[in-house]
């Protein structure tokens, strides 16, 4: 209890005190109050809520000053907030313990990946190392927790056949316009909801999307499919906007639920079972990578911030590495 409230003391003078200050200050507690016995309020123990609220609440219109999307945003509420539900305790309180015991038994009880534990590892490290940042306390608890080593899996991609087959089984120009941009653009299935028909340029056969971040970039798509969107656009009559609509009335915007629903139809009636729109998104980048073309274009292209998360989309063929060693080195 002692320890914890000095580090309250030396967290509330954090902003009128210099590191050297500090140091003395801290000393001179502990000092004077390590065989002083000290009882936790009650008003302590309600007080801290209040404050857990009100920091989220700068933190969260931080981030979005940030430019975090509402999606995102979501996300890192809902995991923070199950993180201080179960710990009940302020936030400048907690410690390196408390989080590595909380990680351990949520990834127990809930028997998540490492992926899914090292995502929220991420998220309050974020929100640590801003109460950090801001002097709201000495350091972040997450420092000493260490990113989680995952075993890297390749995922598979689409075959030549697979996408043919895919094409061949569409009935509409619609559903064919579908795979054909999913495919040759690589756009996010996301982006592809939101395209309305004026985004498109056919005559230099590109459009405009907006990817994470409300980040505005250029999509190319190649000649067939050019073709077969005029002809689904030439046979369409509803006068909506959006570029992809359903095919009954009334015709509204497919969502990006409904264009997972119906690929994944697309695909097990070709007997594919793992048929989904990332998929074709991953396939460009592998081709893409597989053909010579530069890792720093293929990342404009699928528009990534960093190039770390390019390189774990495009998997480079066994084939090509082969064929590689015996022109570069053998």
């Amino acid at each position: 209890m002692n320890t914890e409230l000095i580090n309250l003391v030396i967290q509330e003078m954090l902003p009128n005190l210099d590191n050297e200050q500090l140091f003395k200050l801290k000393n001179c507690l502990n000092k004077y109050f390590s065989n002083v016995e000290i009882k936790k309020s009650i008003s302590i123990q309600e007080d801290y809520k209040a404050e857990n609220r009100k920091l989220l609440q700068l933190y969260f219109e931080a981030k979005k000053t940030e430019g975090c999307s509402e999606k995102s945003l979501s996300y890192y509420r809902a995991t923070i907030n199950m993180m201080i539900s179960n710990l009940e305790k302020s936030l400048r309180r907690i410690s390196t313990d408390d989080l590595r015991k909380y990680l351990i038994e949520y990834q127990q009880e809930k028997n998540s990946s490492k992926v899914t534990i090292d995502n929220i590892r991420r998220i309050l490290s974020s929100l640590f190392s801003w109460l950090e940042d801001e002097d709201y306390i000495i350091k972040s608890p997450v420092r000493r927790i260490h990113k989680i080593k995952t075993s890297i899996i390749v995922k598979q991609t689409y075959s030549d056949d697979t996408l043919e087959a895919l094409r061949d089984n569409c009935h509409n120009y619609r559903d064919l316009s579908l795979i054909d941009m999913l495919a040759s653009t690589g756009m996010r299935v996301g982006e592809l909801v939101l395209l309305n028909r004026e985004d498109i340029d056919f005559q230099e056969r590109e459009c405009i999307v907006f990817g994470k971040g409300n980040k505005e970039r250029i999509a190319y798509f190649d000649a067939r499919t050019k073709l077969h969107l005029q002809k689904y656009l030439s046979g369409r009559t509803d006068q909506s906007e959006a570029l992809f609509v359903s095919l009954n009335n009334p015709h509204r915007r497919l969502t990006i639920g409904g264009i997972e629903s119906r690929v994944k139809q697309l695909g097990l009636q070709i007997g594919e079972v793992k048929v989904h729109p990332h998929k074709f998104r991953r396939t460009l980048a592998t081709n893409a990578i597989d053909k010579g073309m530069p890792i720093e274009q293929l990342q404009k292209l699928l528009g990534h911030k960093r190039i770390d998360t390019t390189l774990h989309y495009a998997m480079v063929k066994q084939q090509n590495v082969k064929l590689a060693h015996r022109k570069y080195v053998s």
